[in-house]
């Protein structure tokens, strides 16, 4: 298996709405960005699929000298051996590739966050970065399009957590802030039993407004020059926020499921956004 096909293996076993975002885009920087999603899933497995925290640790380590070695121009893994020859092409920046690491890692230091500020520096680590990764991939030519990546990467995040509030409870992270929590009158204690209450839902409301605000932001500073090139963001974008739609309709229902989108609408909201441009 080669390291393109590895990576591919991994985007398709994921499952992931990002997938849907890559089919329209032209071969080299497809590969270049299945490979960047594919060195985000290998790293964000590390600290999922470990329970021993210095195993998950010393695999972090790992990884941020593989990512290194592969910068220098001698990787060893498949997935960075499939990612070392777009470095140049796509100006991805090292600091950027180490700071997923980093984003990691915090997840074993950290399983609150009292405030906003605090939730935005985590989401700075883990997606705005691959965010302006992804957007140097597709094609940016302005500063903005950068700062719409990061903001988009940033509603990306927040989507992700309003999904993910009851599997990431299981795992004892509460990624809500807590001075959110008390403004709204639920405990940590409610979101680690599963406890769905009139509060929870406003709570959930706040957040879902605070990551339409993020898309807002993200598509407000997108300039008209970089719009076609950056269609598997906004490709994206168009499947989050019905994501999103779809668990407020539900009434934030996410403490003991995780909702999700059929794979045939995706593909239609792919090919409807990447139509339309």
């Amino acid at each position: 298996m080669s390291p393109d096909e590895y990576c591919q293996q991994k985007a398709v076993q994921s499952g992931s709405s990002f997938y849907y975002s890559f089919l329209f885009l032209p071969v080299e920087r497809r590969r270049a960005i299945t490979a960047l999603y594919a060195l985000c899933r290998e790293v964000d497995d590390t600290v999922d699929e470990c329970s021993d925290v210095a195993i998950a640790r010393n695999k972090l380590q790992w990884w941020r000298k593989e990512i290194k070695a592969m910068l220098d121009g001698a990787p060893t893994h498949p997935v960075t051996k499939a990612l070392q020859p777009h470095l140049k092409t796509c100006s991805l920046d090292g600091k950027h590739l180490l700071a997923i690491v980093d984003g990691m890692e915090m997840d074993l230091d950290q399983t609150r966050y009292l405030d906003f500020a605090g939730l935005k520096r985590y989401c700075w680590h883990v997606a705005g970065v691959v965010g302006i990764l992804s957007a140097n991939i597709f094609g940016a030519t302005q500063p903005e399009t950068l700062q719409y990546a990061e903001k988009l990467g940033l509603a990306f995040q927040l989507t992700n957590i309003i999904r993910d509030v009851g599997e990431d409870a299981r795992k004892g992270r509460i990624y809500l802030p807590v001075n959110d929590l008390q403004q709204f009158n639920v405990t940590a204690a409610d979101i680690l039993k599963g406890k769905h209450s009139e509060n929870f839902e406003k709570l959930m409301r706040f957040q879902a407004e605070r990551a339409r605000a993020a898309y807002a932001e993200a598509f407000a500073l997108l300039p008209r020059a970089d719009r076609r090139a950056q269609r598997p963001g906004l490709i994206m974008a168009a499947i989050y926020r019905a994501l999103l739609d779809e668990i407020e309709r539900d009434g934030f229902h996410v403490l003991n499921q995780k909702i999700s989108l059929t794979p045939i609408r995706k593909l239609w909201m792919a090919w409807k956004t990447y139509v339309r441009g």
